[in-house]
């Protein structure tokens, strides 16, 4: 059950009238599921869904020097990135670990805008503030006033090119121009537009491994354009999904998370995302000196693990070699589970989990409750989009 004290999204009330169940997240009230798990989230993986994604921080940087304070700030280069388009790029500590992870859009010259968890709003406004000193840049907190809702499936370009009321911004304000955009529109790019008058920016971005876009706009245009995206999908299979389903979609699909798979305490290369890492990078920025070190592989790297069955290992779970042929008298602990589930495209559970360097390839176990779950270690992701 929410917090009564949780901040409502501007599709609450939406949520309510579709027979939403709440849940607490980031000091939000969030729905957690509509008709139910398993539907939404095969919805989204055979037609589309629609997700309220109000919790998360929306962060301009601005000014003439903007792009070098995020290049001393943040592992990526951003200054590298094009406008129009966007990156995935981390927030790390000066031990290289990581404070959180974001999508940074290019939208000027001397503009980006940066998307933040919504539990971590505090410490990337905090964090990018004092490390912009020096530089002139401004950081604006414009979560309060930037909504965003996704739809994700592989028919969520169809939907949203069915959409009326869209029109490009600048060139030719038309709704001809912007389906046009949009159907050239590649991944980890945006485009600016307008709905019913009111601005929307329009990315190729999401969250759970499937085609899809995120919208922007304000709160208050939410619940209209919410509505108008149902009603305009329900014939293609658009329905609205909650976190329950976000999650197992995203864990499908190997995405990481804050606060399970992503810490203060982990670095890039030990989550599977050392390919962000890039030594030949200009600018200096907190961090480089650690993920550049050849510690930075750490003792325990990501891993997927798949099981057979129905039982699934969940966050927190001991990570074991059970393997009495190998001389081992009893489990030996040499990981942890961070995110699990039974899969329901798959069939059979997963969970990515950190473990020893020198026991990925042993004779693995899950313990659950004292039970051990026999698993085989597996590549990330557990599913990939065909094209």
């Amino acid at each position: 059950m929410s917090d009564p004290t949780s901040r409502r999204s501007p599709l609450h009330d939406a949520h309510v009238a579709a027979g939403a169940a709440f849940t607490e997240f980031a000091g939000w009230s969030m729905p957690v599921r509509y008709s139910g798990d398993l539907a939404e989230h095969h919805a989204v993986r055979t037609a589309a869904g629609l997700f309220d994604l109000s919790h998360m921080a929306e962060i301009l940087v601005l000014g003439p020097a903007a792009a070098a304070a995020l290049d001393a700030a943040l592992l990526g280069e951003l200054s590298k990135v094009e406008v129009g388009r966007a990156r995935y790029t981390l927030l790390l500590n000066g031990e290289g670990g990581v404070l959180d992870d974001l999508v940074v859009y290019r939208t000027g010259e001397d503009r980006f805008l940066v998307v933040a968890n919504a539990a971590n709003r505090e410490v990337v406004v905090a964090t990018l503030r004092d490390r912009a000193v020096g530089f002139d840049a401004q950081i604006q907190d414009e979560t309060d006033d930037i909504g965003l809702i996704a739809i994700q499936g592989p028919r969520a370009q169809e939907i949203l090119l069915e959409v009326d009321g869209f029109a490009a911004d600048g060139g030719e304000p038309t709704e001809a121009r912007f389906r046009e955009l949009l159907a050239g529109l590649g991944n980890y790019r945006f485009l600016r537009g307008g709905w019913d008058g009111h601005p929307v920016l329009v990315a190729r971005t999401g969250y759970t491994g499937e085609d899809g876009f995120e919208l922007y706009a304000a709160p208050d245009l939410l619940p209209r354009l919410w509505s108008f995206l149902l009603e305009t999908g329900r014939g293609a299979g658009l329905v609205p999904a909650g976190l329950a389903a976000r999650d197992t979609l995203r864990l499908e699909a190997g995405m990481p998370l804050y606060g399970h798979e992503l810490t203060a305490l982990t670095t890039p290369q030990q989550a599977g995302l050392g390919r962000l890492v890039r030594p030949g990078k200009a600018a200096d920025y907190v961090g480089r000196a650690a993920v550049l070190a050849p510690e930075a592989e750490g003792s325990r790297v990501l891993v997927g693990l798949a099981a057979e069955g129905r039982r699934a290992g969940r966050a927190g779970y001991p990570v074991v070699v059970d393997d009495p042929s190998a001389g081992e008298a009893s489990p030996r602990e040499v990981g942890v589970v961070t995110s699990g589930a039974l899969s329901p495209t798959l069939g059979h559970p997963i969970a990515m989990a950190y473990v020893d360097r020198d026991a990925v390839d042993a004779h693995l176990a899950i313990d659950v409750r004292g039970t051990r779950l026999p698993v085989t270690t597996v590549p990330l992701p557990f599913y990939s989009r065909k094209a």
